[in-house]
């Protein structure tokens, strides 16, 4: 989900005369601060803005204003690894009490509901990470010992335990507080590099929710939409999984499209073994399809001597309007169409929702990719067909 976040240094003039309209600010103070300065960067979305730095008084005060126009994540500590989040908009007026000697330990925040329940949200998955790691430690230090396997189990089910009431706390935020930004929080939380809160492959609906509630209260935000193309991600992956699961199950017929091409001849997927296959499902009355299309042929003449070949099943009732299409469009690649338009037997099989559709295939004929369009397919094709070593 979330990436590496890079520091990139953009100078950002802070206008002293902006009205409180355009504009928030945070104010607060840090008890025995061991830097003479704070850092206050802007998130977006992988990358880390710098947008000032304030000098502390010698009573430890500090003061940051910031001209914004709309409300977005932002760190304030001593450096890019000792920081805490907050969530600040137009408008606000944020109060920050440090307690401790680092910026990131415990502190107090008003002013900004969001910021207080990132805070709640960060101090809990804290809290949680120390119970696992001395669970870990417990467990460890059991091996080599005599110690009974109950004992063993009882670590096992603390440890569960623990995952699992953190995963509710945070879906039980979600919930609660959909259209607040401190659900992007709650959604990316991590336990470490590999696991995240949200952990079972159940919780994409409550990524969905969170998507869809903050892209109507936040649509020109970048996290927002980051968030959005993360969730599709996830799906087009689970539904990949599915399908490599339902073929693994099957016979191999049962996904293995063999249907009627354009010239009347009888096609099998599984005949272009061997190849780099695209499977897409479209229809006519799709402008979207058609668009694609443009595209699939200037890719189409660039690697189908390189081992590419698409085959393309037809959604639509009308048999000749396919037909006329495929001629008009001068459709070079392999076009069919349901046996029976009525059913959509592959349509069905293959989940599709939504035209196009599609699904890339190996030369060992396992599905590799699903719904790569345009661009993220360009650069799909270039990775296999110029990697020797590419499936």
């Amino acid at each position: 989900m979330m990436k590496k976040i890079l520091i990139i240094v953009i100078p950002v003039l802070l206008l002293s005369g902006c009205s409180s309209k355009d504009s928030f600010t945070v104010t607060g103070h840090i008890s025995n601060p061991r830097q003479k300065s704070l850092v206050l960067n802007m998130v977006d979305v992988d990358r880390l803005i710098f947008i000032d730095s304030a000098k502390l008084g010698t009573n430890g005060s500090f003061k940051f204003r910031v001209k914004a126009t709309g409300t977005d994540f932002y760190q304030i500590g001593y450096s890019d690894t000792d920081f805490i989040t907050l969530i600040a908009g137009p408008g606000e007026k944020i109060r920050l009490t440090f307690k401790g000697l680092n910026t990131s330990g415990d502190y107090e925040v008003s002013g900004s509901k969001e910021s207080e329940d990132v805070r709640v949200l960060d101090l809990r998955l804290a809290a949680g990470k120390v119970k696992l790691d001395s669970l870990r430690t417990l467990y460890v230090n059991l091996e080599g010992t005599e110690s009974s396997e109950a004992e063993r189990s009882r670590l096992e089910e603390e440890f569960t335990d623990v995952l699992q009431d953190l995963r509710k706390k945070n879906i039980e935020y979600i919930v609660t507080n959909p259209s607040s930004m401190a659900s992007l929080k709650a959604v990316y939380q991590r336990i470490d590099e590999n696991t995240y809160v949200l952990y079972d492959h159940r919780d994409l609906q409550y990524l969905k929710i969170v998507s869809d509630s903050l892209g109507r209260h936040y649509p020109r935000s970048r996290n927002v939409k980051a968030l959005a193309e993360d969730l599709k991600k996830e799906m087009n992956e689970m539904v990949a999984r599915q399908i490599r699961n339902i073929a693994s199950n099957a016979p191999e017929t049962v996904l293995n499209p063999n249907l009627l091409d354009v010239n009347g001849n009888r096609i099998a997927l599984s005949s272009l073994r061997g190849k780099i296959v695209l499977l897409t499902f479209w229809s006519v009355d799709s402008r979207e399809c058609l668009s694609e299309n443009i595209q699939l042929k200037e890719f189409y003449k660039n690697y189908r001597n390189k081992g590419f070949e698409i085959y393309q099943i037809n959604v639509d009732q009308n048999e000749e309007r396919w037909k006329q299409a495929v001629s008009f469009e001068e459709l070079p690649w392999i076009s069919t169409r349901e046996d029976d338009p009525q059913v959509l037997e592959n349509v069905r099989l293959f989940n599709v929702q939504v035209l196009p559709t599609n699904y890339l295939f190996g030369r060992d004929g396992s599905i590799i990719a699903t719904n790569l369009h345009g661009r993220s397919l360009q650069i799909k094709l270039n990775q296999l067909f110029n990697n020797p070593g590419g499936n």
